[in-house]
């Protein structure tokens, strides 16, 4: 049985290479639109974790702010020691959001690797190609 491969001209299999490699290219571009999309999508709910910190944040300096009012007004500590424990809590928590917020925002995050593996494994399986024949 004859290699259909090798039965046809070269001009054919140069016209099919350029075809097979305008699919793939137009595949890769639409994998990596698609993953852009989802990490970019991952870094507006990153965002929306700093915004949330930041929010906290004020209202952490409020309720500190209020701590140090009750200090100055009050000389009993009850109220004072429960507006500094509320202060820290809210302190901890806006730290949390604000670090999960920015890993989210790191470039390494944002960037297409499967795409970039994909692109990886074809070129080699390309050159792979050319050197079989």
């Amino acid at each position: 049985m004859t290699d259909p491969v090798r039965s046809q001209n070269p001009a054919t299999l140069a016209t099919d290479a350029l075809r097979l490699s305008g699919d793939l290219v137009r595949k890769e571009i639409a994998l990596a639109r698609a993953e852009m999309r989802r990490n970019l999508s991952h870094a507006g709910a990153g965002l929306g974790m700093i915004v949330a910190a930041a929010v906290i944040g004020i209202v952490t300096l409020n309720v500190l702010t209020a701590a140090l009012v009750a200090a100055l007004a009050e000389t009993d500590l009850g109220p004072i020691w429960s507006a500094v424990i509320v202060g820290v809590v809210l302190a901890i928590l806006a730290y949390g959001l604000l670090r999960k917020g920015m890993a989210d925002l790191k470039p390494e995050n944002l960037m297409p690797t499967r795409t970039v593996e994909n692109v990886q494994r074809d070129a080699n399986t390309v050159k792979e190609a050319y050197h079989d024949a």
